[in-house]
């Protein structure tokens, strides 16, 4: 088997950082390499030398050491390099390396928010062994914040829902989501969120599988369920279109690297197995 190719850690190892590739964050953009492609699109620490000192430690990505830093709204990126927002990495780059730009994009706002207690205003110090910030005076400690989140497929016979976001006019069709409320399970969230969304009852949901989305700083649960009773009657609000698609009439939907693009293909592999051909 091989090696996992980005091993995460918290304690900064004691080796050069030069050849380390360093994601340097403003708000939600990365800073990049111009003209490239691949892992060539986030520099080495040696080409930015003043950010290296104080970066967060990563982990490794291929046995490459990785480092994260925030830099400030007005600073301007140097010369060859330029900074992209960090979602359009999604065509570009592999999984991997998306999902270790979202995981610097995340770890960069916690440093930042942080490094002042919000129980007693006292600096805070980072923790060795953990990613946390622990206040020096009180010792609260501080984590990255993780929003749970369910993502779910709902079927009805060989048919799946599909709804488009009121936000995004003329964007691809997805599954249903929402964030789960307090108190809730994440069964009890997918039941809500679909009543809420389309006016429909469910029943039968299943566990699918998860996918950590930083550029959202949440842990995207995904769920199948089944149609139970109910006409589709979207909210207007979240959801501007909502229709029920069989698997050779799909409109626009999520690219493949998304939870979505993996319950929709899931769910399409399951039909035409079972449809007989001709």
């Amino acid at each position: 088997m091989s090696p996992p190719r980005f091993v995460p850690g918290f304690d900064a190892p004691d080796r050069p950082r030069d050849a380390a590739l360093l994601f340097a964050v403003r708000g939600f953009e990365l800073l990049v390499t111009e003209g490239t492609t691949g892992l060539a699109l986030v520099p080495t620490a040696a080409r930015l030398p003043d950010l290296a000192a104080q970066a967060q430690y990563l982990g490794t990505l291929d046995g490459q050491d990785c480092y994260v830093t925030a830099l400030p709204k007005e600073r301007a990126a140097p010369e060859g390099l330029r900074f992209m927002p960090a979602r359009d990495l999604y065509p570009v780059v592999d999984e991997v390396l998306f999902g270790l730009g979202g995981r610097a994009l995340a770890i960069a706002e916690w440093d930042v928010q942080h490094r002042f207690c919000g129980r007693c205003g006292q600096p805070t110090s980072v923790t060795p062994g953990e990613r946390a910030r622990r206040c020096t005076a009180c010792r609260t400690p501080f984590y990255p914040r993780i929003s749970p989140a369910v993502i779910m497929l709902i079927t009805r016979g060989d048919r799946m829902l599909l709804a488009r976001n009121a936000r995004f006019p003329g964007a691809f069709y997805s599954a249903l989501a929402g964030f789960v409320d307090v108190g809730e399970s994440l069964e009890e969230t997918v039941a809500r969120e679909v009543m809420e969304e389309v006016g429909l009852e469910i029943q039968t949901p299943r566990y699918f599988g998860s996918q950590p989305w930083p550029y959202g700083r949440s842990l995207m649960v995904g769920f199948t369920a089944e149609y139970a009773s109910g006409d589709i009657q979207v909210d207007g609000e979240e959801i501007a279109e909502a229709a029920w698609f069989g698997v050779d009439e799909l409109p626009r939907i999520p690219p493949p690297l998304s939870i979505a693009r993996r319950l929709i293909d899931g769910f399409v592999a399951q039909v035409k197995a079972r449809t007989p051909p001709g």
